[in-house]
């Protein structure tokens, strides 16, 4: 099939890209060697627990300020409910507490009294800042990178304000540290703001481009911290819903290897079945690993600087020096993620969702992690009596080269340090743990995407900053780029800012109109409160879709690999009844072509059954209707027996045991419950 786009990888800028040129019209498709989609900002269920994997905290979704979040699904014309966050979060410095409140005049009070000495000074940097921010940022935003950007778009607001603009121009080539070098002489509040960099961009002061303290330092008290209500999954579902309605195409379990040219412009992709995709499953039977090639017009690349020229390009492409200088960018310290379900009871009542911790302002250390609570805003992620936690924090030890036994204990050790500081924070943590989890860099970078467990891709600091990184264009036409490796570098609002000019790129080229920001733009994200829920409307099938846990190697696939059946329960989860139907029919294709044998349990095909049957009411085809049984007594389906059938119905097969002993629904039983 030929697209007029293919996109690689599904993490939120690649998902924000392709949302945007579908709503163009434009036939795209979506490949990434997961099983769902959304990369750091997705979820997965342990029992009736659901767990964010990494991105948790969002910006970008204000009503002022900073917002691409909110633009993006505005242009989409796509609703999403959102809750913002009350307190935004705390950090535990050396012995103090510092609450972020979206009340900056109250933060900076805070701060006051944490640094006395430079309590005029505080409101003197803040006021400047501030003053910065909303002439410059927020005045007539422009969703865009500055490589990419019109500067006749931006011609009024720099009459406007030209002397902001001048100030916000000599901070390019500055680093932060040298921005509040200027304001501050207390070297305690320059350990702050190091530990503040090193939280949102893990880079230092000294590293930091000042323009980017400049906007973070004042835009997270403006535009707020937001979660999607039901989980991140929400997000890059809603994504992936205008993806699918609109005739694209999410081509999960495949790996891109190489990206294809014909002469000297790219005309496609060639990509491998991974994991345990349907296709892939049917393929190592018949002893078939080759590529298969994807046309099209235009691609673009939301992946890693360092496999774009390492992997992606042919060699015979690039040159010498280009190679060299993707090797030259540093990447971020690696990562690891602590996954935990604990008792309720663990949590005090008046816990911020997020919880910084950075006790030793002299340097980082492993002990500097974040931890995001996000069932305390959002009660449906769990069960009542329960909390989910996401934390996030430094790796400094080798994970390469590691045998099974050393692996195991190197999660072990991981798993002590993070629960041994969070313990200093909610005493009998440890004791109220029901579930423990751990991410090592290996993981983020087989699950994620991320470049040996850089959560943050290659660092956001002077030498490789801002226009010193991958451009949204390369040389080659009809190839762009977008994802943390690109000019906005890492954060969620950032990266989605370049999907919007990687799309925008696209859609001028073609001549058609790009996404730009007007200010009567129709609102289509609602703020709902804390403790909002919509479980009371969801329909039953929606309601049976919470009980799949989204498995990275799901047993109900390997009983039958036709069907994705946790990529059909996961559209819909997020409401993309669309794209579980296609699924579905795709499935139920294959089946009744009988090219197939499958297993006596015929169990997904009828869960295929009863979602085309309730998402699609139209459906009237005889195929769609026909009973299983008689569909087998007229030779269409592979040979089974009425009875095996009857009692796989009457019973809903119950599955018990992933190794934690949580009691586990296959999604089918839910669907046929």
């Amino acid at each position: 099939m030929h697209y007029d786009a293919v996109v690689i990888g599904g993490g939120l800028s690649g998902l924000t890209a392709a949302a945007l040129l579908a709503k163009r019209n434009l036939h795209v498709a979506v490949v990434d060697r997961n099983a769902h989609p959304g990369g750091s900002c997705g979820a997965f269920r342990r029992g009736e627990a659901l767990i964010d994997q990494g991105a948790a905290m969002l910006f970008g979704f204000g009503q002022t300020g900073f917002n691409p979040h909110r633009f993006v699904f505005n242009v989409l014309e796509e609703p999403i409910d959102v809750i913002r966050h009350e307190s935004m979060y705390t950090m535990e410095f050396a012995g103090e507490r510092i609450e972020f409140t979206p009340d900056l005049d109250r933060f900076t009070e805070d701060l006051a009294r944490v640094f006395p000495g430079e309590r005029d000074t505080i409101k003197r940097f803040y006021a400047d800042m501030g003053r910065l921010y909303h002439d410059v940022i927020a005045g007539t935003p422009s969703f865009t990178t500055p490589d990419e950007m019109d500067g006749r778009h931006m011609l009024p607001q720099i009459k406007a304000h030209p002397r902001s603009y001048l100030k916000f121009l000599r901070l390019m080539n500055k680093s932060v540290e040298d921005l509040i070098g200027h304001y501050f002489t207390d070297p305690r509040i320059h350990q702050f703001y190091d530990k503040l960099c090193s939280t949102y961009c893990y880079t230092t002061t000294a590293e930091t481009p000042a323009v980017l303290g400049a906007v973070m330092f004042v835009d997270n008290h403006v535009g707020g911290t937001y979660y999607p209500a039901g989980s991140t999954l929400m997000l890059t579902g809603a994504l992936e819903k205008v993806i699918e309605e609109h005739g694209g195409d999410m081509l999960m379990h495949c790996e891109a290897v190489e990206i294809l040219f014909e002469d000297e412009k790219p005309c496609g992709v060639a990509i491998r079945k991974t994991g345990d995709a349907p296709e892939q499953q049917i393929r190592k039977r018949m002893g078939d690993d080759s590529p298969d090639h994807i046309c099209a017009d235009s691609v673009i690349y939301s992946g890693n600087v360092w496999d774009l020229y390492d992997k992606l390009l042919p060699s015979d492409r690039t040159t010498r020096k280009e190679r060299a200088w993707a090797k030259r960018f540093v990447p971020t310290a690696a990562s690891a993620v602590l996954y935990l379900v604990v008792k309720a009871s663990a949590i005090p009542v008046d816990t911020p969702p997020v919880q910084m911790f950075a006790e030793h302002p002299e340097q980082l250390n492993d002990d500097e992690i974040t931890a995001y609570i996000m069932s305390i805003d959002d009660p449906t992620l769990c069960p009542p009596d329960q909390h989910v936690l996401t934390v996030v924090g430094p790796c400094f030890d080798m994970v390469e080269g590691l045998d099974e036994q050393e692996y195991a204990n190197l999660k072990r050790k991981i798993a002590r340090r993070f629960l041994g500081i969070l313990e200093s924070r909610f005493p009998g943590i440890c004791d109220a743990t029901l579930h423990v989890e751990v991410a090592t860099p290996r993981t983020l970078q087989q699950r994620a995407g991320k470049y040996r467990g850089a959560v943050a891709g290659p660092k956001q600091m002077m030498g490789q900053h801002m226009l010193k990184r991958q451009h949204t264009r390369t040389r080659f036409k009809g190839l762009v780029c977008c994802g943390e490796s690109t000019v906005m570098g890492t954060g969620t609002p950032t990266v989605t800012i370049s999907g919007i000019a990687a799309a925008n790129a696209l859609l001028r080229d073609r001549g058609l109109a790009p996404f730009i920001w007007e200010p009567d733009l129709p609102n289509y994200v609602r703020d709902v409160p804390r403790g909002w829920s919509k479980r009371a409307n969801e329909s039953e099938l929606t309601q049976a879709a919470r009980h799949c846990l989204l498995c990275e190697h799901p047993a109900c696939n390997r009983t039958c690999p036709i069907f994705d059946v946790p990529g059909i329960m996961r559209r819909i989860y997020t409401g993309n009844l669309v794209g579980a139907r296609k699924l579905a029919k795709q499935g139920i294709k294959t089946l009744e072509s009988g090219d197939y044998v499958i297993s006596p349990t015929v169990a997904v095909q009828l869960a295929a059954d009863r979602i085309v049957a309730q998402t699609d009411p139209a459906s009237t085809s005889a195929n769609t209707n026909e009973p299983v049984s008689a569909r087998m007594a007229n030779g269409r389906l592979p040979s089974s027996t009425l009875a095996e059938v009857a009692a796989f119905e009457r019973d809903c097969i119950q599955a018990r045991s992933d190794q934690h002993g949580t009691p586990i629904a296959f999604v089918v039983s839910e669907l046929l419950a």
